[in-house]
């Protein structure tokens, strides 16, 4: 850009941050992420953004603009689970990552609500409806959560899973992962590998992804030809996995395949398995969902459902940004999955 055109858009009230981008010959998400300080701008993308910004007495006016707007610039990410699931789960983390990666390229900035699994606090319920936050990402939800499921009708809500049952509405938005499907194919992985015998872990019946992956495992039983009786509940938790197979070993001797509905179960399926003198695969082989780092932190590599966490995060993200710039994304965005073999089936 000539001298004279940065001269005339300098003299103009109030530069945007658009006109900053014209100047520096860059996007305006890269002046964005500049002036919130992000790492993921080169040293020489930083000079020039940072020289536009000089050139052209660029402030960035978020108070002003907020107030205008009656916008806080401010996301809430709710999980209704306790601090100990939250940061014990990796499914959290890389939703949480998506979830920043694509907050990086916006001016908004998100803060967590962790509440009751059942029912969110009342002070987390004044916060979310006092005008704190533009809007807010649901993950994690169950069947209880009625006061999460009617929040669309007050605020921007996108919500992480398929909402179960009574609390789904026909106007909500969620991203949702091809749970039944991936269920289908681990548990057809079993099949093929000749195992008659195929007991389940799932999660909460009160989740739609322990629904949906129950109902994937049921699918493939009954396509086979076999039994789908040897089910065991458990919560999403290495201890809830120990109890669970421990459970199903002494109910069902003679059961030789366990698909679990997470790989954090799987993991406790493992050590149980190991517990009763049982090896894996030759006696049990097991299929568990997710392909986090618990697939392979063991002695055994743990054949799984990858489901793609970190992109459910990132979509999330994107449909409720555009959301709050008045746009009219998709209702229902769901993500594939896909089976990673390994030495556990």
């Amino acid at each position: 850009m000539t001298d004279g055109a940065v001269a005339e858009l300098a003299g103009a009230a109030r530069p945007t941050l658009e006109e900053v981008a014209r100047v520096a010959g860059v996007s305006r998400a890269t002046v964005s992420r500049v002036i919130n300080g992000s790492p993921r701008v080169s040293p020489d993308v930083l000079s020039v953004v940072e020289r536009a910004i000089a050139e052209l007495n660029y402030v960035p006016n978020r108070a002003a603009r907020s107030l205008a707007a009656r916008s806080t610039m401010s996301i809430a990410l709710v999980v209704p689970e306790d601090a100990h699931r939250f940061f014990g789960d990796p499914y959290f983390a890389d939703v949480v990552q998506g979830i920043s990666e694509r907050l990086d390229d916006s001016d908004y900035v998100l803060n967590l609500q962790l509440t009751h699994p059942s029912s969110p606090s009342e002070k987390t319920r004044r916060y979310l409806l006092g005008g704190n936050v533009d809007g807010a990402l649901v993950v994690s939800h169950h069947s209880g959560d009625h006061f999460l499921a009617s929040l669309g009708r007050s605020l921007p809500v996108v919500f992480g899973g398929r909402p179960l049952g009574e609390v789904a509405n026909p106007g909500d938005y969620y991203i949702d992962v091809g749970n039944r499907a991936g269920a289908l194919r681990g548990v057809e992985h079993l099949v093929t590998r000749g195992r008659r015998h195929i007991a389940t872990i799932t999660g909460p019946d009160d989740m739609p992804a322990s629904v949906d992956r129950e109902r994937g495992w049921r699918d493939a039983l009954e396509a086979a030809g076999l039994e789908a009786t040897r089910l065991e509940r458990g919560d999403f938790t290495e201890a809830g996995g120990i109890r669970a197979a421990l459970a199903l070993v002494d109910r069902h001797p003679d059961l030789d395949a366990i698909f679990v509905a997470s790989d954090l179960m799987a993991s406790g399926a493992l050590l149980a398995l190991e517990e009763r003198g049982l090896r894996v695969p030759e006696d049990v082989a097991v299929v568990g969902f997710d392909d986090s780092r618990y697939a392979t932190r063991g002695r055994i590599g743990l054949t799984t459902v990858a489901q793609p966490a970190q992109e459910m995060g990132i979509v999330m993200a994107d449909t409720l940004l555009r959301l709050l710039a008045g746009e009219r994304p998709p209702h229902v965005t769901t993500l594939g999955t896909r089976l990673v073999e390994r030495d556990s089936a």
